[in-house]
């Protein structure tokens, strides 16, 4: 009984199961049984967990013909000692109980710590793994450069160096509250990771602050933070009746100042969520005014123009308001003066207006008209019916198709100098036949020296784009296109080989 007695009082004191406890007793009683009647034989121990009675026994397996004489034993000598026995079966002999020794007991003691140890940390991973996502208050443990162990109650969590705040110094016995990101099982046992710059704790510190959000009636949407120095966290509210912005802000300043100060001063812009891009950043440029925002969906960017004496405003110190707006909304904002949209306005409109003058041979006035349209590219007038044409204000059907047909002419010419341009190359047929590419971009590769597939297969996507242009090929096509044209790699042997000679 006093076994049970000790297990119930360690398991009582680690907060783990008493069966954990008791089978690592048993280990220990096994180890020390085999020290003395040898490692070779099979010895296992059982300790009767109502009466706290230990039982040692050797197992011997039923084998035909015998492998190991120490773990095994043959069927006909086993049939003596049990008539019904067949192969496979064990037979168990009863062993002394051994009286423990000063260096067996040691060794028992040993096992029992580490398998309680073991069991320890399974039930702190256990728990603590379904607690990611959540804030905890610890106490500071100890500080080694910068890295701070972080008592948790019953278990130790690590705050890293890079995830604590700027300026941020803690010294043993500090209590801190901060925001568990990761649970990880390691060689050493389960790590907790715990930060203070996770955009999420900030998110988190809002939901205990603000009881609209706890409750569902206020949502975040997207937290962006430069930690320690300004974060901007996009706010709605599912009542009508009640304004996001204020319930976050609290009377006079009351509820952000709590967040603010837990962390350290850092300045928060409450921003209202819209689900108009647009407007959304629009609202996340704040306190800059915002005089006009283009969007390009394709590529995920958008110029935003704002008047000359806004420009240092909406770009923000070192360029940290414009950073958090990108971070919060998702997209990737350039910030234009009034006078910079006017002038690459004006270069845009050179462009295109060159453009038709070359390939229509038409006179200024047809050529601007049909920028002013928004037309952009000869394609969009050669593939835009001809009745839609004819309706720009001075088109008639004679001229529209007219245009049309000069339209193709001219990009049936330029499709045939860039294939022989690609010829003159060695630019292979694959290459220009991969997704998301061009004649003309194949014309590219080719001065760069890139000519087959294997040649394309080996660049990575930021180096296809800075060949193309970025504004020419997104990250997302230029991976479909550099995955194309690693196909033939993992082709099947029964394929044909691809091509990698020139065209002809």
């Amino acid at each position: 009984m006093e076994l049970l007695q000790v297990a119930e009082a360690v398991a009582r004191e680690k907060n783990i199961d008493r069966d954990e406890v008791l089978m690592a007793m048993e280990q220990a009683i096994q180890k020390a049984g085999r020290a003395k009647y040898g490692y070779e034989h099979d010895i296992r121990a059982q300790i009767d967990r109502r009466t706290g009675e230990v039982h040692l026994q050797r197992y011997l397996l039923v084998a035909d013909p015998v492998e190991n004489e120490f773990t095994q034993i043959a069927l006909k000598a086993a049939k003596k000692t049990k008539s019904d026995v067949a192969v496979g079966d064990y037979i168990v002999d009863d062993l002394p109980p051994i009286d423990l020794g000063r260096i067996a007991a040691q060794t028992a003691k040993q096992v029992i710590v580490q398998k309680v140890r073991e069991a320890e940390r399974r039930r702190q991973f256990l728990e603590y793994q379904d607690r990611v996502g959540e804030i905890v208050s610890g106490v500071v443990k100890r500080v080694e450069y910068g890295n701070v162990t972080v008592e948790l109650g019953r278990a130790e969590a690590v705050l890293r160096r890079d995830e604590t705040l700027p300026r941020e110094h803690f010294k043993n016995g500090d209590r801190v509250r901060a925001y568990i990101y990761d649970v990880r099982e390691e060689q050493r046992g389960p790590q907790i990771f715990l930060s203070r710059t996770h955009p999420l704790f900030m998110a988190k510190l809002f939901a205990q602050e603000v009881p609209e959000i706890y409750d569902g009636i206020i949502e975040i949407k997207s937290v962006a933070r430069d930690p320690g120095s300004r974060a901007k966290i996009a706010v709605v509210s599912n009542d009508s009746s009640i304004d996001p912005v204020g319930a976050c802000v609290g009377m006079r300043g009351s509820r952000v100042q709590a967040v603010v100060g837990e962390l350290q001063g850092e300045k928060i812009d409450i921003i209202p969520w819209s689900s108009d891009p647009a407007t959304f950043v629009v609202n996340a440029l704040a306190p800059a005014e915002v005089a006009k925002v283009v969007l390009d969906e394709d590529s995920h960017r958008m110029d935003v123009v704002v008047p000359d004496e806004q420009l240092s405003l909406a770009i923000g110190r070192r360029g940290q308001n414009v950073r958090l707006a990108s971070m919060l909304t998702g997209w990737d904002i350039d910030i234009l003066t009034e006078n910079e949209e006017s002038e690459r306005r004006q270069a845009e409109l050179h462009t295109r207006t060159t453009l038709f003058l070359e390939a229509l041979a038409v006179d200024d006035v047809i050529a601007h008209l049909l920028v002013s349209e928004g037309f952009t590219r000869v394609e969009q007038i050669a593939d835009t019916p001809a009745d839609e044409l004819a309706e720009i204000e001075g088109f008639d059907l004679e001229v529209a198709g007219e245009l049309q047909q000069r339209a193709r002419a001219w990009l049936a010419e330029t499709a045939a100098k860039l294939q022989a341009k690609c010829r003159e190359l060695g630019v292979t047929d694959d290459v220009v036949a991969l997704p998301n590419l061009t004649a003309e971009m194949a014309v590219k590769l080719g001065e760069k020296g890139i000519k087959t597939l294997d040649d394309v297969a080996d660049l990575a996507s930021d180096e296809l784009r800075e060949i193309l242009g970025a504004d020419q090929l997104s990250e997302s096509k230029a991976n479909e296109t550099i995955m194309a044209a690693r196909a033939h790699w993992f082709a099947g042997e029964d394929e044909p080989p691809v091509s990698d000679q020139p065209q002809q």
